[in-house]
């Protein structure tokens, strides 16, 4: 966390539920691309991006190297995200779970809509080399 000299007008819980808020409201890929596109510099999203990217390959279980020789996400990157699979606050599961059920949900052209769910996979420290 950063520490600041003087305290914020706003506290800080009531800002991050205003963000939650904010990020809720938008209901297109193009309307939260354009917002995390101005929110975050290049390289904050970079590491956004980066984070999300590995997270199939850590439930699937592939070794930590593996996942870097396909992704080019460096090693201390996935163990972090393994990490917060495994002991966070349930985020990541949660996103991946609405975007699978949005993803089986979408109607395809021509063919009657399914349901999938998505079932939480254990997840495991893997190689770390």
């Amino acid at each position: 966390m950063k520490k600041r000299s003087i305290e914020p007008e706003t506290p800080i819980a009531r800002a991050e539920e205003s963000l939650c808020r904010a990020l809720l409201s938008l209901d297109s890929v193009a309307g939260m691309r354009a917002f995390l596109r101005d929110l975050c510099t290049p390289s904050e999203l970079e590491a956004l991006t980066d984070r999300w990217r590995v997270v199939p390959y850590i439930l699937k279980e592939m070794p930590y190297r593996e996942i870097h020789d396909r992704t080019a996400v460096s090693i201390p990157t996935i163990g972090r995200v393994a990490r917060f699979l495994s002991q966070g606050s349930g985020g990541y599961l949660a996103a991946l779970s609405q975007a699978e059920l949005a993803k089986a949900t979408k109607p395809k052209k021509g063919s009657p809509s399914r349901s999938r769910s998505l079932k939480p996979h254990a997840v495991s420290r893997g190689e770390r080399a």
